[in-house]
Order: C-alpha cells, then structure tokens, then sequence
C-alpha cells in the first residue's frame, strides 16, 4: 500500500466549482529531485486561466491535474545525486514540473510536492513559509523586469495591475529607485495600499479618462516606463500615456490578454516596447534573483503582501477571490 497524500485537482475544465479535494499516492524523488513537505502553495493567476480551459497550447494540461507552480516548506527527501544536506531544510521553490519559458505550473496544491534540487532555495530566518511561497514567481520576475527597465531617479513610472503580487513589489522598487510612481489598479483598497508602498499618484483604470490624468500628472509628458501587468485594453491605454521615447515592458494578462498589435505605434513615438517572452529569453541568473528575494524580504527592505490565505481544501474559494478580482496582493494555500 503506497503511502497517500492530500491533493486538490482540476477534474474537468470549468469554473472554480471543478476543484476538488482528492488523495495521491506520495511523490519519489528522482535523479536531481527532492519532495518538499509543504506548508504553503502559490495560488496564481495563471492556474485560475488554465483551469478554465484557457492556453492549452502553450500549457498542455489535461484533467484531472494538480494546479500549482510554487510551494514553500520543508525538504522530506532526496533523489539520486542531491546532496542529502537539504533534508529538514524550509525552502521555497518551484514545482519539478514548473519552469520558465517551459513547463507547466502543477503539483503544487498537494501536502508534498516534487521540486528540482536547482530551483531550491532556502528561505532565511524571519521570513514565513506563506511569504517565501508568495515571492517564488513574483520575487525573481519583480527584480528582473526593474532591473530590465532600467529605472532612473527622477523618471515617472506607471505601473497597471499595482494591487497584484507582482504590482505591489515593483512599486516598492520603482520607489526606491528614486522614481515617481503612478499606479493603476481597480478599486479604493488596491488604490489605498499603491499609495501605502510608495506610490505618488494612484488612479483607478476603469475610471473614465484615467489616461488623461496620467498626461496631466506628467504636465502633458507622459510616462517614461511603463509596468504593465495588466495587458488588454488597459495595456492599450497605458501604451497611450508613454512619452516618446519611453520604455514599455510589458508582462501580465490580468485584463483579459496580452497587449497585441502594437508595433505600428510603438515605432511612430520611439517607444521600446519589450514583451514577457523577449525578456526571460535573456541570460538570466534566475535562482540568484529568486535567493535575493528572500533575502530583501527577510530584512524587511521588500513588503510581501499576501491578500488572504485560504486552507488547501478551500482552493475553490481562492480561485473564486482571484476571478472575481477582489484579491489583493497574492493569495495562498497552507497546509
């Protein structure tokens, strides 16, 4: 009799009602692998798209699946040739079957998990499993995409979906950069904690004309870079409110897509416009951002701010938070 562990799958396509509690038999490590007990697991948005239905050709999942890209706990077991030193260690990491610019983000919502030995890292003393699984993804693509903006002091910087993990983060770096952040979010608890973490100026998007303050704010300028975590209409929009010349990164889907059909504008005002997959094709030492994610957050230099937390049996109600947009900041599972 294998030994069982608790899991949470998708059983078919659908909405958040297709979540359902279920027992797996214990995960082995393999050559290069180790399972982690984990303590907490990323809830992301992209698990709540897939689960739809949405992507399947870029992520190919079938039900039943177990969502989940990132987990946080302790190291159980080690496979063939990883150093057993990692046994009993806390580490956030991604799942084995997880990776960037490959993989899809599964077998996180489970009470173990299989992860590869190259992606761990060891959380450091004062930070909580629930913030190291929360900055898994969101800590190394936060410093990725500052460092790839090249944020100065003194420029004006809009950042779209600021309520969100990554929103909140880049807030704080674009501050500390010595940038004047504008952050757009949607509703007065995303607008109230923009402005807690640095933001100068906060403006709701669905709000009509918001790109006509952001030209105002900027006396008529425009944006230098723009953070666009939203993508869709709103990316279209914040594209609008970019100085000639500016930079344009853009890197989320919150509003429904990636911004599309772009370049005829972007090259009329100059604008350097730089997607998610041209970005994390470049030589990139992932792991090295991730540890340093830890670490800021460890000694308090990088608030995470994780929105609600919700039991692994209640994926369903966290999937539910994250679709009807009254998430705020990350959400995430404990075990």
């Amino acid at each position: 009799m294998w030994p069982i562990m608790r899991v949470v799958e998708v059983k078919s396509f659908g909405g958040p009602e297709v979540l359902a509690p279920a027992e797996a038999p214990d995960p082995v490590a393999g050559p290069g692998q180790v399972v982690v007990d984990v303590a907490a697991a990323d809830v992301m948005f992209l698990d709540v798209r897939l689960r739809g239905g949405w992507g399947r050709d870029f992520f190919p999942v079938e039900p039943p699946y177990v969502p989940g890209g990132a987990v946080a706990g302790v190291v159980s077991s080690v496979g063939e040739d990883v150093d057993p030193g990692w046994i009993g260690k806390r580490v956030a990491t991604a799942t084995a079957a997880s990776g960037i610019g490959g993989g899809v983000p599964t077998g996180g919502y489970a009470t173990k998990a299989l992860a590869k030995a190259q992606t761990l890292a060891e959380i450091p003393d004062g930070l909580d499993d629930i913030r190291a699984a929360a900055l898994v993804h969101d800590g190394r693509t936060s410093l990725m995409l500052a460092e790839q903006a090249r944020i100065r002091s003194g420029e004006w910087v809009l950042i779209t979906a600021a309520g969100g993990g990554l929103g909140t983060l880049l807030t704080q770096l674009a501050t500390a950069a010595g940038a004047s952040v504008i952050a757009a979010a949607h509703g007065e608890t995303k607008l109230a904690l923009a402005q807690r973490l640095g933001a100068k100026v906060v403006l709701d998007y669905e709000a009509p004309g918001w790109v006509d303050r952001v030209r105002e704010t900027t006396g008529g300028a425009g944006v230098t870079v723009v953070l666009d975590g939203a993508g869709g209409p709103i990316g279209a929009d914040a594209l609008r409110a970019t100085a000639p010349g500016g930079r344009f990164l853009g890197y989320g889907n919150a509003a429904g897509g990636f911004l599309e059909n772009i370049a005829e504008y972007a090259a009329a005002q100059n604008i350097t416009v730089r997607p998610l997959l041209e970005m994390t094709k470049a030589d990139i030492d992932w792991p090295a951002l991730g540890r340093r994610a830890l670490t800021e957050a460890a000694a308090g230099n990088l608030e995470v701010v994780v929105g609600q937390t919700f039991p692994l049996d209640e994926a369903t109600a966290a999937h539910a938070a994250i679709e009807s947009r009254a998430a705020v900041g990350r959400t995430i599972l404990t075990v």
